[in-house]
């Protein structure tokens, strides 16, 4: 078992919840996110059996004869990284079709075997799903956050708080993966973000995919970082290497099936022709992506382009990170239209409400930076519409109309 771990995981209760009424849990999330110690220690308590498939031997022995393998297993099992032995799924279907007590497996996969059809068809109503992402600023603060909460069923009042400003670059460069923060230099930091790209895309790619190019995947990922924040364009990625659009597109695909990428989907309602169609790129982490650009906290700092861009990723992460230990389920999308408005981040909360973000990085706000909000109240309507903020780094909460709030990206996680 590991050692105690530094942080505290706030996506601990949906996984224990999950064990109380399910056959079989899968956690999954991006390699070294903290998905194995987060099982391990929940699995402490209630006498599982921890076995990992990165044991060569115990990965020739579940793929050799998968059947066999599954009938030994002890009651309680947690199976890491899961993903590895695709040929187990089957059997762990027979093993609950036979016996459907709640907590028998708990899987986890730093690869989204949901998207793979048969994996995912064979678990369906058998399988509960959490997903864990790297640390959220809360929880390396240690203390939980009313952000989401207060955004669609509270009230925003005037508040004043202290400006981040360098302290928020070094923020956005460290990141949230647990191993990089328990060294305290950004220059180490960096140092484990490389190594961790340079190794596990390779590995992580070679198990979903058989494919010939697995040195182009780094270089991929290190020019998506250059697009995060922008509009998915395929041709531009393409353009630096000698292989096919359809092939980098596949590429795309595999390394969001790793959970390095994310597609922020555009929102939309079927009554409205003029939105544009087209879904946003996003690193899964601003410590990867400045580490792949090569910027530290001060030329971060000072470079206010890619600071704005990389930001917008790093609060858009921040707000899904805390949606994943929600008591509702969110959804996120961005809005944009031909007629040039747009809102970085759009948050729907089922089917009725909705809250619009966007993202600044000075330390002002004026009337303009609201226009794209209104534009998405008056596509949605004021009854979907709760509220629109504009998150940036300064130190008051202040109203800008009705239901309009320019907000400190601080209070994400210490609140509001």
């Amino acid at each position: 078992m590991p050692d105690t771990p530094l942080y505290p995981r706030f996506a601990a209760d949906k996984l224990k919840e999950a064990l109380d009424d399910s056959p079989a849990v899968l956690l999954h999330g991006p390699r070294q996110c903290g998905k194995s110690t987060l099982a391990q220690g929940v699995g402490r308590s209630r006498g599982y059996t921890y076995l990992t498939f990165d044991d060569e031997n115990l990965l020739n022995a579940a793929k050799t004869d998968p059947q066999g393998f599954v009938a030994e297993l002890p009651d309680s099992t947690i199976l890491d990284e899961v993903q590895r032995v695709p040929e187990l799924f089957r059997s762990i279907k027979a093993s609950i079709d036979q016996d459907r007590r709640p907590g028998r497996y708990l899987l986890t996969g730093s690869a989204n075997v949901l998207v793979v059809p048969k994996l995912g068809e064979s678990l369906a109503g058998r399988m509960a799903v959490v997903r864990l992402h790297p640390l959220a600023q809360s929880e390396i603060e240690t203390k939980t956050s009313n952000f989401l909460t207060v955004l669609f069923e509270g009230k925003i009042g005037i508040k004043r708080t202290q400006r981040l400003g360098g302290k928020l670059a070094e923020r956005v460069a460290a990141g949230g993966y647990p191993p990089a923060l328990t060294r305290k230099r950004p220059t180490r930091q960096a140092a484990w973000y490389r190594d961790y790209v340079e190794t596990q895309v390779k590995r992580d790619v070679r198990d979903l995919a058989n494919i010939s190019s697995l040195d182009i995947m780094p270089r991929l990922l290190s020019y998506a970082a250059s697009q995060t924040a922008h509009l998915l364009n395929v041709s531009d990625l393409a353009t630096p290497f000698q292989v096919s659009r359809p092939t980098i597109r596949e590429y795309v695909t595999l390394l969001s099936n790793i959970f390095l990428l994310d597609e922020l989907l555009p929102w939309h309602t079927n009554r409205i022709s003029r939105l544009v169609k087209t879904p946003k790129l996003h690193l899964n982490d601003s410590g990867v992506a400045c580490t792949l650009l090569g910027l530290d906290p001060a030329t971060l700092y000072s470079d206010r382009k890619i600071f704005g861009q990389i930001l917008e990723t790093f609060v858009f992460q921040e707000l899904r990170r805390e949606a994943s230990w929600h008591q509702h389920d969110l959804k996120f999308f961005h809005y944009r239209d031909r007629d040039g408005g747009e809102v970085d981040i759009v948050i729907e909360r089922g089917a009725g409400k909705l809250v619009g973000v966007e993202v600044k990085a000075s330390s002002t706000v004026g009337k303009s930076d609201f226009n794209g909000l209104k534009k998405l109240k008056e596509r949605a309507g004021a009854d979907r519409f709760v509220k629109g903020v504009v998150l940036y780094d300064g130190d008051t909460c202040v109203g800008f109309g009705e239901n309009l709030y320019a907000v400190p990206i601080r209070c994400i996680w210490e609140g509001l």
